[in-house]
């Protein structure tokens, strides 16, 4: 299975967002979006990130490491450049679901994540710009894989909404979101502007 790979925006209705920070917006979700057979949920929502679930958290961590291979302090100052200064959760230094503890390296090995046939994937639908960073709309959908000749476009109810040809490209997948945008569940996202970095601060249900 193809694990996530960017999808293109779908719009940008404030004319004070420039593209390249769209680009950088989208490159923010894109890194803490997980797979929901894994995770429960490619995007939970909470309140504050450090009431957000441990699980997908620290997959979210493993998923932005360059390496397999890393020490506690590397997994910690991952976190920080995700979730910001405010993250306050401790990775266990026993290890956990995710990395998994050598006693003989003191270091820890990201565990391996067996996923599906269905890539979890988002449009951009709408960006605000805020005094410390930005309110984005996203639209959550699932391109499933499992049928040889075509990608069938469900929402993440599972119901099918559409298909396209696996020879199709991905902007007419989009274009069946796009055309059917009620059908589909929507997640507001807010992100906070900490210097050069945009961190991931709150997710809530629309």
């Amino acid at each position: 299975m193809v694990i996530y790979r960017n999808v293109r925006i779908q719009n940008n209705e404030n004319n004070n967002v420039s593209i390249e920070e769209v680009q950088n917006i989208e490159k923010t979700i894109s890194s803490v979006y997980m797979w929901k057979e894994v995770t429960g949920d490619a995007l939970p929502e909470f309140e504050d990130i450090n009431s957000a679930d441990d699980k997908w958290v620290w997959e979210v961590v493993k998923n932005n490491l360059e390496n397999y291979e890393v020490t506690y302090e590397e997994i910690e100052e991952e976190a920080k450049i995700i979730f910001g200064d405010n993250f306050n959760k401790e990775f266990p230094k026993e290890g956990n679901s995710s990395f998994e503890y050598n006693s003989e390296t003191n270091k820890y090995i990201a565990t391996e994540v067996e996923l599906d046939e269905k890539e979890d994937s988002f449009l951009l639908d709408n960006i605000n710009k805020t005094d410390t960073g930005y309110e984005v709309e996203i639209i959550e959908y699932l391109e499933d894989y499992s049928e040889e000749d075509s990608v069938i476009i469900r929402n993440t109810s599972d119901e099918e909404i559409g298909r396209v040809a696996t020879s199709d490209s991905e902007t007419n997948m989009q274009g069946i979101v796009k055309n059917n945008k009620d059908r589909f569940a929507k997640k507001k996202v807010y992100l906070k502007q900490e210097s050069n970095n945009l961190s991931l601060q709150k997710v809530e249900g629309m």
